[in-house]
C-alpha cells in the first residue's frame, strides 16, 4: 500500500503582471472615438498589450510527494523553485492548478521570515509556534533545544532588529526546524550562514528527513542536494523538466547547462595561464586507437592531448602537464600526471603530441570531466577546466565481475604510462590569442 501524499500539485501555475513603459494618459474623447471607428483593432491591442506584461513564474507543474519523502528541487535563477515554495506554503496564490498539502507546513524562505524585529528573541519563538497552531507547552519544551541550536544564549531577549543577519538566520533555521512541521520547506537560505553552521543545518536537516517528516530542500548546492534528497524535481523555465532519482536528475540538469567550454577546445576564452604553452585538442582512445566518448569500467583508456608552444623544443622534464577527473559534482576523483608517469627520454617537439594510457581505468558509472593543468619551468602556461567528457558505463571490474566503489571526495592517483604519440594526424595550428 503506497504512502499517503503530503504534497500534491496539479496543472499548478503561477503568473505575474510585468510593469512596463506607460503610454501616458488619453482623453476620454480619444478613448471613444477609437472604439467606435476601430472596436476589433482597439480590443486586439489592449489584449496583446495585456499578454506582453504577464510572466507565468510556474506552468503546468502536477508532482506528488508522499508523506516522509525529502524532495530536492534545483533548476537555474529565475526557473520559478522560490515561487513553488511560496505557493505550497500558501503565501501567495496559484494562478491555475491546485496544491493539496496536508499538515503543518514550517517554512524557511528568506532571512527572517514571519519574524518581527521589534520582539525578542524568546517572543518571537513563541509567536512562530504559534502561527504554526502549537500550544505553549508544545513550543516551550523545544524552547531550549532551539536556542542551544542558534547559539544565541545571551541575546534571547534582545530585539531582533540588534541581531546579525547570522544570528537571525541561526533563529530562523533553529525555530522552523525544532518545532516539528509535518512539512519543512527550506529555500536557498543556508548560504549566508558561516561553514560550520551550513555543516549543523545539513546534520539537522538530514535527522528530520529520517524521522518521518517530509521536507522539500530548495538549492543551488548539489553535494547538499544529493546527500539530502533521494528523489529531485528539475525546474527550467517554470516548467517541470524532470522529476525522478537525485542522481539522474543532476545529471540532466548539469547536461542542460549552456556552457561555453563546449566548443572547440583551442578556441576557448575562459582559460588560464600565460598561454606560452597551450593545449590544442584533447580525445580518447579505447585499447584499439579509436575514438570514443565513453569507456568500460575496467578497460583500457587512453587520453590523446595535443599541444603547441611558442618557446620552440622543450625538454620534457621542463614540461608539467596534470589532468584531473571530476564528477558532476566538481568533485575531484583521480589524477593524471606526467610528475608521476612513466617518462620518455626523447624531448619534446614545439608542437606535437602526448598520449596518457590508463591501463584499467578504476572508475565508477558515471560522466566524468576532465580538467588540465600545463606548467613549465617558467610558470603556469595553460588550465583549462571540463577540457572534455567521458561516460564510463557499467562493466565487470578487472575480472572480479564487481564495479568499483564510487569515490565522492578527494583525488586518488591511479596507474598510467606517457608516450609522445605520432603527430600524422595534427590539428592546423591554432590561431594565437588566449
Amino acid at each position: 500500500m503506497s504512502s499517503p501524499f503530503a504534497i500534491r500539485a496539479e496543472g499548478l501555475g503561477k503568473r505575474y503582471r510585468l510593469g512596463g513603459p506607460s503610454r501616458g494618459y488619453r482623453t476620454l474623447r480619444e478613448s471613444i472615438a477609437d472604439a467606435v471607428t476601430a472596436p476589433r483593432r482597439h480590443w486586439r491591442a489592449r489584449r496583446a498589450a495585456a499578454a506582453a506584461q504577464e510572466l507565468w513564474a510556474l506552468r503546468d507543474i502536477s508532482f506528488t510527494v508522499n508523506q516522509g519523502d525529502v524532495l530536492g528541487v534545483i533548476g537555474r535563477n529565475g526557473a520559478g523553485k522560490s515561487t513553488l515554495l511560496k505557493v505550497l506554503s500558501r503565501i501567495t496564490e496559484p494562478s491555475a492548478g491546485t496544491a493539496l498539502v496536508r499538515g503543518r507546513v514550517g517554512s524557511l524562505l528568506e532571512v527572517g521570515t514571519g519574524f518581527h524585529p521589534e520582539l525578542s528573541g524568546r517572543e518571537n519563538i513563541l509567536l512562530s509556534g504559534a502561527i504554526l497552531g502549537m500550544r505553549r507547552a508544545e513550543i516551550l519544551a523545544k524552547f531550549d533545544q532551539i536556542v542551544a541550536f542558534a547559539e544565541i544564549d545571551r541575546f534571547v531577549d534582545t530585539a531582533l532588529k540588534h541581531y546579525s543577519s547570522g544570528m537571525y538566520l541561526r533563529l530562523a533555521f533553529a525555530v522552523a526546524a525544532h518545532l516539528e512541521p509535518a512539512i519543512l520547506m527550506v529555500d536557498e537560505v543556508l548560504a549566508v550562514g558561516d561553514l560550520a553552521f551550513q555543516r549543523k543545518c545539513l546534520g539537522k536537516m538530514q535527522s528530520v528527513g529520517e524521522s518521518g517528516q517530509t521536507v522539500l530542500f530548495v538549492s543551488h548546492d548539489l553535494t547538499a542536494i544529493s546527500r539530502l534528497a533521494p528523489a529531485t524535481i528539475v525546474l527550467d523555465g517554470g516548467r517541470l523538466a524532470f522529476h525522478g532519482p537525485t542522481a539522474e536528475a543532476i545529471q540532466r540538469y548539469s547536461a542542460d547547462q549552456s556552457d561555453p567550454r563546449r566548443g572547440s577546445l583551442a578556441e576557448r576564452l575562459d582559460r588560464q595561464g600565460d598561454g606560452l604553452v597551450r593545449v590544442t585538442a584533447l580525445r580518447f582512445e579505447d585499447r584499439d586507437g579509436r575514438d570514443v566518448t565513453s569507456i568500460g569500467a575496467g578497460e583500457t583508456l587512453a587520453i590523446v592531448v595535443d599541444y603547441e608552444s611558442q618557446l620552440g623544443d622543450l625538454a620534457f622534464e621542463d614540461l608539467a602537464l596534470d589532468m584531473r577527473f571530476t564528477d558532476v559534482l566538481g568533485h575531484p576523483i583521480a589524477t593524471l600526471s606526467t610528475r608521476f608517469g612513466t617518462l620518455p627520454a626523447s624531448g619534446l617537439p614545439g608542437r606535437g603530441r602526448l598520449r596518457c594510457e590508463v591501463p584499467r581505468l578504476p572508475l565508477a558509472a558515471e560522466t566524468y570531466s576532465l580538467d588540465v593543468w600545463l606548467a613549465y619551468r617558467g610558470g603556469v602556461a595553460d588550465v583549462v577546466s571540463g577540457a572534455a567528457d567521458v561516460r564510463v558505463v557499467s562493466a565487470p571490474f578487472f575480472s572480479s565481475g564487481d564495479e568499483p566503489v564510487k569515490r565522492k571526495h578527494g583525488a586518488a592517483l591511479i596507474d598510467h604510462h606517457w608516450s609522445v604519440a605520432p603527430a600524422e594526424r595534427l590539428a592546423a595550428p591554432a590561431q594565437s590569442g588566449r
